[in-house]
């Protein structure tokens, strides 16, 4: 019940040539609170309800616990979530001996991409495909629960 996870975003799409699968998902919010984040996803044709903890100090390690739930239920409870939907499309992306789940965003957050890595340990090496780019792990707001607040679109673009 523990996720360890380092966060990237990425320098271009040619992940999408790698990717073995993808999906979309649509999640909100009961609770954004750092300390506790109440999550409801739906991913395809399946429904989540999720509870996470507050990040470690590096980023990379928190409580994570996950349930599936009836999609339906999932639906009616999307509507109780604060403002904020999130609207994404996932692409599974095998390098080596990792996963990665790379993250395109439409809607307000529309432009950003986010790709994600789960270890075992925190200091697991891990290989870099040429289309990663800068490591965002541990900052704020790149996480779902940041991002349903305040989306991609509003932040100050270089």
């Amino acid at each position: 019940m523990k996720e360890i996870e380092r966060k990237f975003l990425i320098k271009n799409t040619d992940f999408k040539k790698e990717a073995t699968n993808s999906f979309e998902i649509a999640q909100g919010f009961l609770n954004n609170d750092p300390a506790r984040t109440v999550r409801i996803r739906i991913k395809g044709n399946q429904g989540f309800l999720t509870i996470k903890g507050k990040t470690n100090k590096s980023g990379t390690t928190r409580f994570e616990w996950e349930k599936e739930i009836p999609v339906a239920e999932a639906k009616q409870l999307l509507n109780l979530c604060k403002d904020g939907i999130i609207e994404k499309r996932r692409f599974i992306v095998p390098v080596k001996d990792h996963i990665f789940e790379v993250d395109e965003f439409f809607g307000a957050n529309k432009g950003l991409f986010v790709a994600e890595v789960e270890l075992q340990h925190e200091n697991e090496t891990i290989s870099t495909p040429s289309w990663l780019g800068k490591e965002v792990t541990g900052k704020t707001q790149y996480y779902n629960s940041q991002l349903s607040q305040k989306p991609y679109k509003t932040w100050h673009h270089e």
